[in-house]
């Protein structure tokens, strides 16, 4: 039996498929530009013995429903699965699940009409979900289905860390608070955190660092999130690739006074525009690593505020666990960047939080320890892997002892 993970987005649909037994990876694959004159689907088959074969194809794909029904129709000596029958269950990936979910849940319609009206906390992301579920459930009508979010790793969080000091009332009303985001990618790294050092999670204090084109931060007390960077939307906290993180709230309303700039184009700018491309003009790092060596001014300023806002997150995350454990790196510019790795640790020895440069710059599978001999706080790189955590917990939603058909309701 098989398990699918899904992460859909508004012109592509990215898919992972598992062996349910074992979890591992049989293939994986992409159909992006749905809706555009011609759309391009990668797939990938993974051998036993590491081997790897791809192959592309070309067509017209106007909607996600027709866009699963074209990577279904991959050719018979490379298929995606031969039949629904082969599925134990299908794991969506979801971004924002508001309070309504703290868990992996089983999609019923229920579940559905809750995220539908979460989209206003999530408008570029949940729509685009629901596009991916629906047509998921339309093409597989038989097979369980899964939502696991982002937010719900943060659900953990007391009320002191996601509470705004803005009235109560919009909250209570309007529900504005902290939800945080990367929970899969937190929570997966936190155990392989756990499983390096041979150590309980439940007995680690973790400050684990999500760094890609999006970031973020979160403070991990004995196995849980107790505090995020992220905010009630993925613009809040470190500088991004294109977002702003962190900004005085007065800033928007003097631009729109400044500028004349329209609200939808204001948003836009925090969200595209904004970050480290709003800095230097690039929002990759190795792009901007390499304007760097060039000795480009704006660009050395953008790696600067990047690793600062980074170290302060840092300590401030250390003030709120009071012990830590290990500092973990992960995502693509965590996982893959030392000298991001060493900029962000430097200063911070007073707190035993050291880098080695030898370590730091050794090439790895799944972790890495780089501190220094005798520190008192592991620092780690750690391979991310959001779609095995997405497939784990949608193995955990079904009931193994019932059936491939039987399912935990999970209904909110």
């Amino acid at each position: 039996m098989k398990v699918v993970v899904i992460n859909s987005g508004s012109s592509s649909v990215k898919y992972e498929v598992f062996e349910s037994s074992d979890l591992s990876v049989l293939s994986s694959g992409s159909l992006e530009r749905i809706g555009e004159s011609e759309s391009q689907h990668t797939h990938r088959i993974y051998g036993p013995s590491g081997t790897v074969n791809e192959t592309v194809r070309r067509g017209r794909v106007d909607n996600h429903e027709e866009g699963f029904r074209f990577i279904l129709s991959t050719p018979v000596d490379s298929p995606v699965i031969k039949s629904s029958e082969e599925l134990l269950g299908i794991g969506h990936r979801v971004v924002h699940g508001g309070e309504a979910f703290r868990e992996p849940v089983l999609i019923d319609e229920k579940v559905i009409e809750t995220i539908r009206e979460l989209i206003p906390l999530a408008p570029l992301h949940n729509p685009a979900n629901l596009l991916g579920i629906e047509a998921a459930r339309r093409v597989f009508p038989g097979v369980p289905q899964v939502a696991v979010f982002d937010t719900a790793f943060h659900q953990a969080m007391p009320p002191h860390a996601f509470i705004y000091a803005l009235p109560y009332s919009f909250y209570a009303l309007h529900r504005v608070r902290r939800y945080g985001f990367h929970g899969t990618s937190h929570l997966w790294v936190a155990k392989k955190a756990a499983a390096h050092l041979e150590k309980p999670l439940t007995s680690l204090n973790l400050i684990t660092l999500h760094l890609g084109n999006g970031a973020s931060a979160a403070a991990v007390r004995e196995g849980r999130s107790v505090d995020t960077s992220m905010g009630m939307t993925p613009l809040e906290g470190f500088v991004m690739g294109t977002r702003s993180g962190d900004l005085d709230p007065a800033v928007p309303f003097y631009l729109r006074r400044a500028t004349g700039m329209p609200e939808g184009d204001l948003e836009a700018l925090l969200n595209k525009g904004s970050g480290l491309k709003g800095i230097c003009g690039a929002n990759d790092m190795r792009e901007i690593l390499q304007m760097v060596s060039r000795g480009e001014p704006l660009a050395q300023l953008a790696l600067e505020l990047y690793c600062y806002r980074i170290k302060k997150y840092i300590g401030a995350y250390f003030a709120v666990l009071g012990r830590v454990d290990a500092v973990v790196f992960t995502g693509g510019i965590g996982e893959n960047a030392a000298l991001i790795r060493k900029q962000c640790c430097q200063g911070l020895e007073a707190l035993g939080i050291t880098v080695d440069d030898t370590k730091n710059e050794k090439a790895y599978e799944e972790v890495l320890e780089i501190q220094r001999d005798g520190a008192p706080v592991k620092v780690l790189a750690a391979r991310t892997n959001e779609e095995r955590e997405i497939a784990e917990q949608t193995l955990a939603a079904l009931l193994p002892c019932s059936g491939p058909r039987r399912v935990r309701e999970g209904a909110p």
